[in-house]
């Protein structure tokens, strides 16, 4: 069987597609005891599955090499929806991409065409859809995309994260399969104090983990330096800052004279080690964060991003509607609030046991094997 998947150029797409991909190549980590395991049958479907990884050639700057996939890449960029004369490159790039993904799709012949989203994915789910290949495509927000609106006509499956995204494909309902977000193999839960020893941290101080993305928030970044800077007690607690690239070097001189705890790192690849040391989250609400800060079960601040069409406002109410996330909005982000919020969260163990224990109430799908499950059953 031969399945090609094919996503956008941000981590919330990538890393969706690459838990995938380890999933369907039989590489799982160890799931928790709720979640379903491989069926043998699954697993026997496992064996002979050739893949191929197809990503925008401006894609974020992981290493893709380490992905350990095939990988091919088309010529697409984002068309903006405002009179903007960059449009003009990106139509030309648009039909660039469209004839690379007919040339990807007749060398590889898949039988199964996956797609995680972004107009990268619209030639291609089309194009499948076209020569009688069997296309699925995945929604990891609440609120879907407008490449996955628009696919939804074109394709055998769609897969979402949240029950929520059901009521946006009322006219497809038949397609709809409630799957979850899947998370990449290496995001297991680790011994709590494994993990602070990862970071050299004391297992008395409470930990903070701050984070904005892939590529990092600077107004998140910014606001909780001066949010820490205001703490009265600075040796209570310790702090993992995930600063993105732009402003590593700059928090780490404004870093210096605070005499705090600290670990920084414009990005981290062991995500697993941050996730189990942590007490607290102070993130944006990117879908694939969201989906990891239920996994690990953290209480959690969420800044939703506010130029993303509504898609982390409504991810953020996922956490917020059970109790687990405070929502600060982008426009109301100061430190004083954010001070105020973590000031109160750190003093109040209780607090963060009732909202990491409020995840209860939200179901613990196993969105790798559901999804993988999914696309076998299309083969």
């Amino acid at each position: 069987m031969k399945v090609l998947a094919i996503t956008g150029s941000s981590g919330g797409h990538i890393f969706p597609a690459l838990g995938f991909l380890d999933t369907l190549n039989n590489k799982s980590r160890t799931f928790l005891p709720q979640e379903a395991l491989y069926t043998k049958k699954v697993r026997d479907k496992h064996k002979d599955i050739d893949v191929l990884l197809v990503l925008p050639k401006k894609s974020i700057t992981h290493q893709v090499e380490s992905f350990k996939y095939k990988l091919n890449y088309i010529s697409i960029s984002s068309i903006r929806l405002s009179f903007d004369l960059r449009n003009f490159t990106a139509v030309l790039r648009f039909f660039k991409g469209s004839l690379e993904s007919i040339i990807i799709l007749l060398r590889f012949r898949p039988d199964v065409v996956v797609g995680f989203g972004s107009m990268v994915c619209i030639p291609m789910i089309l194009f499948a859809w076209l020569l009688g290949m069997k296309t699925l495509i995945h929604e990891q927000n609440v609120i879907p995309g407008r490449a996955n609106r628009f696919l939804a006509k074109f394709t055998d499956r769609i897969a979402v994260s949240f029950a929520q995204t059901c009521d946006y494909f009322k006219e497809h309902k038949r397609k709809v399969i409630i799957t979850g977000n899947p998370i990449r193999k290496e995001l297991n839960r680790i011994d709590k104090h494994k993990a602070l020893d990862f970071f050299g941290f004391n297992s008395d101080k409470f930990t903070l983990l701050v984070m904005g993305g892939s590529l990092g928030s600077h107004r998140i970044n910014f606001a909780f330096l001066r949010a820490v800077s205001a703490l009265s007690d600075k040796s209570s607690f310790q702090v993992i800052h995930l600063t993105g690239p732009a402003d590593y070097d700059l928090l780490k001189n404004s870093y210096k004279d605070l005499n705090i705890s600290l670990r920084l790192f414009a990005f981290l690849e062991p995500m697993q080690y941050a996730y189990s040391a942590c007490d607290l989250a102070v993130s944006r609400a990117g879908a694939t964060t969201i989906r990891e800060i239920i996994f690990f079960g953290l209480a959690a601040i969420i800044i939703p991003y506010p130029f993303a069409h509504r898609h982390q406002i409504a991810n953020a109410k996922v956490l917020k509607n059970t109790g687990s996330g405070i929502i600060i909005q982008d426009n109301e982000l100061d430190s004083d609030i954010l001070r105020e919020n973590i000031e109160e969260l750190i003093n109040n163990p209780e607090r963060i046991k009732a909202m990491r224990s409020s995840y209860d109430n939200i179901p613990r799908l196993n969105a790798n094997d559901l999804l993988v499950e999914a696309v076998l059953s299309l083969g």
